[in-house]
């Protein structure tokens, strides 16, 4: 199973980092990755490093299974489990992959102060306000329960608090600079990662 995870894990990063890159390049002209962004120690500088953390220690983690280097966790070491994480992979590569097309030329990874992007409400953004990263949580869901081991589950904590941070205390800040009363107004009709659910109210 661990090179099968480890298979997995590859085909993630291809298409939906690769691939949405070049994409991007080809229709913008701009591959939209701002990188780690923000002076060291700020939030944004604390949520880029965590996000690289995750993806590493994603990686580690089917590395380490098929080296037989550290055991799964015995209780989640079931078929049925491996199962249930390669159909969470395949549903959350799905939804990740239609989410970032949704988003057209406004995808980017990372913020970058000087850019004004079209804020984008159609489509899955219509359901959510970050359907890319709502769907990134089942994809790492599904990898962590294909090698369940401590590794595995760090990485996939790790992601989450990654996610978090970025959402919460610094695209969202920067959105509503970005576009003021309708963000505002966006946001306080569409839930953060599941509908209805983490709406911001007008203050």
């Amino acid at each position: 199973m661990g090179w099968l995870a480890l298979a997995c894990y590859a085909l993630y990063l291809v298409l939906a980092f690769g691939l949405r890159t070049a994409v991007q390049l080809r229709r913008t002209g701009s591959t939209g990755l701002n990188g780690i962004s923000g002076r060291i120690g700020s939030l944004e500088w604390v949520a880029g490093v965590l996000f690289c953390v995750a993806l590493a220690i994603g990686v580690l983690a089917p590395v380490l299974d098929v080296t037989e280097t550290i055991d799964p966790i015995a209780a989640l070491d079931a078929t049925w489990v491996h199962v249930l994480g390669g159909t969470l992979f395949a549903l959350g590569l799905c939804g990740t992959l239609y989410a970032q097309l949704a988003m057209g030329d406004s995808w980017r990874i990372g913020v970058d102060e000087r850019e004004r992007t079209a804020l984008v409400t159609e489509g899955p953004f219509a359901l959510v306000r970050n359907p890319i990263f709502a769907a990134m949580i089942p994809t790492s869901v599904g990898l962590t329960l294909m090698v369940p081991n401590p590794v595995a589950f760090a990485g996939l904590a790790a992601l989450v608090f990654a996610l978090e941070i970025q959402v919460r205390l610094v695209e969202e800040p920067y959105l509503a600079r970005a576009h003021g009363g309708a963000y505002a107004a966006y946001a306080a009709s569409t839930g953060r990662f599941a509908p209805g659910i983490g709406r911001l109210h007008h203050r």
